[in-house]
């Protein structure tokens, strides 16, 4: 549902860049600064909200804007193919942004669990950092064709398990999860452990692959 939501958006974008002429790498570069800007914010406000400063609306400010750097995330993709303006730049330039930006909202998370549960230890945030970069390799080797050896769709549990995945659901329960910081913690431990989970799969998948 979230991902036909965010795709229809970035439609409209995608249709709106192609009326005023825009060229895809200025809609990557529109997402990059959005989803820098909103989790910037975000880490901005922590002590405020410590001081008593409601989370709400940071919570919902960042869910927005988040969600909007999404959709012209699929815009640019969208704009590339129907305008036949692809290039391999471009399409660095689109994964380099998706980096930035998924590693700025790791940030998000690390710093409210560390500020409002200090006693997780310091070890499951690099845990979380590092094993939140197995959705962007995942994704990009299957883009390129290496998706062979990846977990397939197949089977009913792997599918809610990459729907758990999916970056569109991921920031709107981060998002949320502002709402009650405390609960951070279980989010990134949660995600932490899905995380790892497909990783295994991956890597199982794909020996077994090499091995038959």
């Amino acid at each position: 549902m979230l991902t036909m939501v965010d795709q229809r958006g970035g439609a409209l974008f995608a249709y709106l860049a192609w009326r005023t002429g825009l060229k895809p790498t200025h809609l990557t570069l529109l997402n990059l600064l959005l989803g820098l800007l909103a989790s910037a914010g975000v880490i901005a406000y922590i002590p405020a909200a410590q001081d008593g400063a409601p989370w709400w609306p940071v919570a919902i400010t960042a869910l927005v804007i988040w969600h909007v750097a999404y959709m012209l995330d699929c815009a640019d993709g969208q704009l590339a193919r129907v305008t036949k303006t692809g290039s391999d730049a471009g399409a660095r330039v689109d994964i380099l942004s998706d980096v930035a930006i998924q590693a700025s909202v790791v940030a998000v998370v690390v710093a409210v669990v560390n500020a409002y549960t200090p006693q997780i230890p310091a070890w499951t945030g690099a845990a979380f950092a590092a094993l939140w970069m197995t959705n962007l390799v995942t994704a990009v080797m299957a883009k390129d064709g290496g998706g062979a050896s990846l977990v397939t769709a197949d089977n009913l549990v792997v599918r809610l398990v990459k729907l758990v995945r999916d970056y569109g659901f991921m920031i709107v329960v981060i998002a949320l999860a502002l709402l009650r910081p405390e609960a951070m913690a279980a989010v990134m431990l949660f995600f932490g452990a899905i995380n790892a989970l497909f990783l295994l799969a991956s890597i199982a998948a794909a020996a077994r692959t090499t091995l038959r």
